[in-house]
């Protein structure tokens, strides 16, 4: 079967000569612009023949590496029952960021954010044995959630693309090998897409589970920021830990004494205030890393075995007073619970806490031992050392606990990555600083492990005849990310400049002018590589200008770019271009198909 040419004459596209007005980054602007996708509402997208095309081969791409370990595809409704999601708990963590509704009946639905609940329950209505295990299935399928702003046209839609592939196995071993095969496909589909990467150590979040990975495009629009080790090693900022850092000797330090500081409910009128009021013996001066704030913050728990509806419990976090909070970070730890702020409802419901001077005293181990009815949780942050010294809160008005040791005056309930990470930080190897990179997130591998299988009794016969829970994993690429990602990295200032493996055509033939020698000439080329099937989009439209037609196959940005125009007429010669630049050349019409195929075979190396 021939490879079948499309014509510019009837093909439906339309070239824009200036960037839609909302279009905020490359992808967005030249995909519009060269006619691959139209906007139809905020993040989301109707996908246009050329489009399709280049979707349809990174699919191909990601299909042939997944099923290369024996993976089977599926495909799932995107309208869902919320029963599923509920039992799981998921229909709350989500919160506003997924679409709700009622049919007639005023039944729930929801349209699929992710499938898990759904595999795991397929896998459970089908397979009870050991003997069908492993198993691994996946899909490509549109996906949906409610994004609060979106941006950056694919990259952060409501409407995505996405390749969601779920292993099941007897035990942890046969989930890590699983594990392994996904990854390692990963690999291999991101370098034959053209797309750099990074892997990054992540946390799994609303997905539960324990180990977890994401690929990331290193890109200047990516939302993500990771952390880059001397060693090569890389993290999510929210899956960064802090080196232990040693106890200090503390044997010198005065005992821990309450001073009255008025007016210091922040850190800089605090610094100002000890400063004025209390000098240090030796002559130095009190800065903010003098300091520890507490801070109170409200975590907002789904439901679970002990409570039928979300459930909310104040924890207080002490950190350096020269470091900023990282919320983020902070419920990174507490997932798939939230984190915000304590309201003012909240500190009032704890008279103990004294807004602007919160101490020690009154929270963790301290006000357990002072018999403080339900006392708040205490996490001290990891950049506190045992055997530190202080000034923190007196939980008075206007007074403050000088010389307060962590470990000696006061102690935590747990210790907690809690602040910003800062350029020059030690990274978790212990290899060096840390340096910062921002990255799109292109791909993801979780070791789900028995969340989902326990919560939706997903549980299969062993060896022995015992009834045990399935293992799971979960991988998930963006396919139609990645494809904006691809655009990012592939183009110049006049177009996109797409790698041969997802290019909508291999060659952009086109005939310039108005000389019908020029046409023949074109059209010859066309039938001689259609014959040897290769992808052509060719340029027949009569009464366009060559400028447009040029400008047309420099923004559509296929590899090769061959023109039948005046050299055609007076040398008997066709120009075959790359469209990066790399090369040009006008060969013989009789030689021009072979050199083609050269070419491509070049690029395809």
């Amino acid at each position: 079967m021939t490879a079948k040419a499309l014509h510019m004459s009837t093909l439906f596209l339309r070239t824009l000569r200036e960037d839609p007005a909302d279009a905020d980054v490359d992808s967005a602007r030249l995909l519009q612009r060269a006619g691959y996708i139209r906007k139809t509402a905020p993040g989301i997208f109707t996908w246009l023949p050329l489009g399709l095309r280049v979707l349809n081969k990174v699919e191909a791409i990601v299909r042939e590496e997944i099923n290369s370990f024996g993976a089977q595809e599926v495909h799932f409704p995107a309208l869902l029952p919320k029963d599923p999601y509920e039992r799981t708990h998921r229909w709350e963590e989500y919160g506003d960021n997924i679409f709700r509704l009622k049919d007639r009946h005023g039944a729930d639905y929801l349209l699929a954010p992710t499938h898990e609940e759904m595999f795991t329950l397929l896998v459970k209505d089908m397979y009870s044995s050991y003997k069908d295990l492993p198993l691994t299935l996946y899909q490509i399928q549109t996906k949906y959630r409610d994004e609060f702003r979106p941006r950056a046209g694919l990259v952060r839609g409501r409407g995505f693309v996405m390749k969601d592939a779920y292993s099941f196995t007897v035990d942890a071993d046969g989930l890590k090998a699983a594990y392994q095969d996904e990854r390692d496909a990963y690999e291999r589909i991101f370098k034959r897409l053209g797309v750099q990467y990074v892997i990054v150590h992540a946390v799994s979040g609303p997905m539960g589970g324990s180990e977890s990975e994401e690929f990331l495009a290193p890109l200047a629009i990516g939302e993500d920021t990771f952390a880059l080790a001397p060693s090569g090693k890389a993290w999510n900022v929210e899956a960064l830990t802090t080196p232990e850092v040693p106890d200090e000797d503390f044997s010198d330090v005065p005992d821990m004494t309450q001073l009255h500081t008025p007016d210091s409910t922040t850190i800089d009128s605090l610094v100002d205030q000890a400063n004025a009021l209390h000098p240090k013996a030796d002559g130095s001066a009190w800065t903010a890393a003098d300091t520890l704030k507490n801070l109170i913050v409200t975590v907002k728990h789904p439901a679970d075995a002990d409570h039928d509806e979300l459930w909310r419990e104040l924890v207080a976090i002490a950190l350096p007073g020269d470091r900023q909070v990282d919320m983020k970070r902070i419920e990174a730890q507490f997932a798939p619970a939230e984190v915000e702020e304590a309201s003012p409802e909240d500190l009032a419901s704890h008279p103990e806490l004294v807004k602007g001077y919160i101490g020690p005293k009154v929270l963790g181990p301290q006000a357990e031992a002072a018999g403080i009815k339900h006392p708040i949780r205490y996490f001290v942050d990891a950049h506190v050392a045992r055997g530190s010294a202080w000034v923190t809160g007196a939980d008075t008005e206007g007074e403050h606990l000088f010389n307060a040791v962590y470990g000696r005056d006061f102690d935590s309930s747990a210790r907690i990555e809690a602040v910003e990470v800062r350029h020059g930080d030690i990274s978790p190897d212990g290899s060096g600083p840390l340096s910062f990179e921002r990255g799109v997130e292109i791909g993801q591998v979780f070791q789900l492990g028995l969340k989902y299988s326990n919560a939706l009794d997903l549980k299969v016969l062993d060896q022995n005849g015992k009834t045990v829970p399935v293992w799971m994993g979960s991988y998930g690429i963006g396919v139609s990310r990645v494809l904006a990602c691809i655009a990012e990295y592939h183009h110049d200032e006049r177009g996109l400049a797409w790698p041969l493996s997802v290019a909508p055509a291999q060659v952009h033939v086109m005939a310039t002018g108005k000389d019908p020698k020029a046409f023949e000439a074109a059209e010859r080329l066309v039938s001689e590589l259609e014959e040897r099937n290769v992808e052509v989009i060719y340029d027949d439209r009569l009464k366009v200008s060559p400028g447009v037609k040029f400008k047309d196959a420099e923004l559509i940005g296929v590899p090769l770019i061959a023109v039948a125009g005046r050299d055609t007429i007076n040398n008997g010669t066709i120009e075959i271009r790359r469209r990066d630049g790399s090369a040009s050349q006008a060969v013989p019409i009789a030689e021009a198909s072979s050199v083609v195929l050269e070419h491509l075979a070049a690029l395809s190396e």
